[in-house]
């Protein structure tokens, strides 16, 4: 039954899909029951916008209050602490760094779990360790709330666009009021099985995105030093087999596209210290399951040597810069 009224609820957030914040009204804001959103950094901040203009009041919270300030002035409602937003909604999504703030944010002394209601639904889209996910969920459990793991793809300029991908795990039976949701900030919502699960995807997709940015930053150094202009080997490798993201989306050679981290320094985007805690959830669900994944270990030792080398704060794609100067240049 609260799968049912949930769904019932969200199924109004489908009309205001293309309405732009200003014609929002205070009339259909109304309309709908808050939403709480705890983590507003480079990802949470662009979806919590999301849900603002679909219609959604927002109840926020961030452990930095000057990340609240933007939100705030479009609308939202923002609290001190996680527990207060559990308060305030039944309905909560989290987006944060890692495994222990995840747990801290649930089940810390002003967590979550301090004042969820019953009923409550509660959904981390963070990536974390799958037996994390778990963890929070049966604690959610006991304190008869809904917990589902729904980590997301596409980086920050996806949050903006409302285009992300949310791998879903948790009970089948609340997809529906989980999709509905999740629908204002992505454009693909797939449910891939029991809690957890959610996570196995993400930690799988961002193993290949960290190898795959590796290969294409080696490749295009590669075709430079044999004299090669950058544009003219991207659009090469961009009709040929070797195409991929990383070199078509999000090429990590300054110069070669416009839009994205590495035209602007390696600002903003995915920084190499998430991508590194990334690699890092993977080699240990991998030791854990005896899976063989050498690359993954090599792109793993990679990253964390670009941690310590300065580059923690830069996007992953600095990999390229990285690579420019092992070399001496």
């Amino acid at each position: 039954m609260a799968a049912v009224l949930r769904g019932s609820r969200c199924l109004v957030g489908r009309f205001y899909k293309h309405v732009d914040f200003a014609f929002v009204s205070t009339r259909s804001m109304a309309s709908k029951t808050q939403v709480g959103f705890i983590g507003l950094g480079n990802m949470g901040n662009p979806m919590a916008k999301n849900l603002l203009k679909h219609g959604y009041p927002v109840i926020a919270a961030d452990v930095f209050p000057e990340s609240c300030k933007e939100l705030k002035e479009l609308g939202a409602q923002i609290v001190d602490n996680p527990a207060e937003v559990a308060d305030k909604a039944d309905r909560i999504i989290t987006m944060l760094p890692s495994s222990p703030n995840v747990v801290d944010v649930y089940t810390g002394p002003n967590g979550i779990l301090k004042k969820v209601k019953k009923g409550s639904l509660l959904i981390d889209s963070s990536t974390i360790d799958p037996s994390v996910s778990k963890e929070m969920a049966a604690a959610a459990d006991k304190m008869g709330a809904v917990f589902m793991d729904a980590p997301v793809s596409g980086g920050v300029g996806a949050a903006s666009s409302g285009k992300l991908t949310f791998m879903v795990g948790g009970a089948e039976e609340e997809f529906t009021a989980v999709k509905e949701l999740l629908s204002c900030m992505g454009a693909n919502v797939v449910y891939c099985g029991q809690v957890g699960t959610g996570q196995a995807a993400k930690i799988c997709n961002n193993m290949l995105l960290a190898i795959g940015m590796i290969g294409t930053s080696e490749t295009m150094n590669l075709g430079i030093r044999l004299g090669l202009d950058p544009k003219l080997l991207a659009q090469i490798l961009n009709m040929s087999s070797g195409r991929c993201w990383s070199s078509d989306t999000y090429n990590p050679v300054p110069g070669v596209m416009e839009g994205v981290p590495s035209g602007n320094n390696y600002q903003g985007g995915f920084g190499t210290q998430l991508m590194a805690k990334d690699l890092g959830l993977a080699q240990n669900t991998a030791t854990n399951t005896k899976t063989p994944v050498p690359l993954g270990s090599l792109a793993h030792q990679i990253y964390r040597m670009m941690c310590a080398r300065g580059y923690a704060s830069k996007d992953f794609s600095s990999v390229f810069q990285f690579l420019r100067e092992e070399e001496g240049q």
